[in-house]
């Protein structure tokens, strides 16, 4: 159900770079001679060695490198205020998982950053998608490697091949984290709260309490508690660290105001701190 209705965000706005003195009519100081334009707005101020990445070279650069390896696929597209942009290919073939429940499949997926404010690097590296909450998991290691020339006169996407990056990444690290899976699956958690308050505890993700003077838990803690106790639910099975995980990684993903790459490093040390539990 999800694969059919996955986030489809306009990533292919217009951009340009323009001279800072061409809008001004004013003289800039060396190294900010230029400006970025999205979508009509002014995103970042570079210099005169800057070489701009659209979105439309190096997205489809990145599908190019999908479809030469003969992967099927499906596309989520998120675009965060015309500055950051995310394209993940969801993998869909025989490389999907389960994580000890049939309704609970996990497939892999490549991840393509790109920005325009220079707040993330255009990048790509592997990570998850886990179907029943619809997110993407980047407790992944794995990055892609490619190199990007920024200049004036000659920008330049230099993509490795797919083929033998993606092979690997399924002998190796696909399939023993997916173990590590399985193993916080088996683990029961006994009190939903007391699990909440003791991940924010180790992460300081976002607090627990309410407030100083009042120790219910706050308004995004009940958001995991509320998400934690309806998988289970909709899995038929007792609450564990692996949807205990999950929760928390919703709540990052959907609540929480933070860049892709603060996603990311979240995610990772939301991992760790569950899976020590296991």
């Amino acid at each position: 159900m999800y694969l059919q209705n996955l986030q489809q965000d306009e990533i292919f706005v217009p951009s340009e770079m323009k001279s800072l003195k061409s809008l001004t009519q004013m003289e800039s100081r060396r190294g900010l001679e230029n400006v970025i334009i999205s979508n009509g707005k002014i995103v970042n101020v570079v210099s005169n060695s800057y070489g701009h990445i659209p979105n439309q070279l190096f997205f489809k650069k990145a599908e190019e490198m999908l479809t030469d390896a003969q992967l099927n696929f499906h596309k989520r597209t998120i675009n965060k205020n015309d500055r950051s942009f995310i394209t993940d290919f969801i993998i869909d073939d025989k490389s999907q998982f389960t994580v000890k429940n049939d309704k609970d499949l996990i497939l892999p997926m490549l991840r393509f950053k790109n920005s325009y404010d220079g707040s993330e690097k255009t990048s790509g590296h592997f990570g998850f998608y886990r179907e029943v909450c619809s997110n993407g998991l980047h407790v992944s290691q794995a990055e892609i490697e490619f190199s990007i020339k920024h200049s004036k006169n000659n920008t330049q996407l230099i993509m490795p091949r797919l083929n033998n990056l993606f092979d690997k990444f399924l002998d190796n690290e696909f399939y023993t984290i997916t173990k590590k899976f399985d193993k916080m699956k088996e683990f029961k958690i006994i009190d939903t709260q007391e699990f909440v308050k003791a991940i924010l505890d180790k992460t300081k993700l976002f607090r627990y309490e309410c407030s100083d003077n009042n120790s219910d838990p706050s308004k995004k803690s009940r958001e995991v508690i509320e998400i934690l106790n309806y998988e289970a639910l909709l899995l038929n099975e007792e609450p564990n660290l692996w949807l205990g995980y999950n929760a928390f990684n919703s709540v990052l993903h959907n609540v929480l105001k933070k860049s892709f790459g603060q996603q990311e490093r979240l995610d990772k040390k939301l991992f760790n701190e569950v899976y020590a539990m296991a």
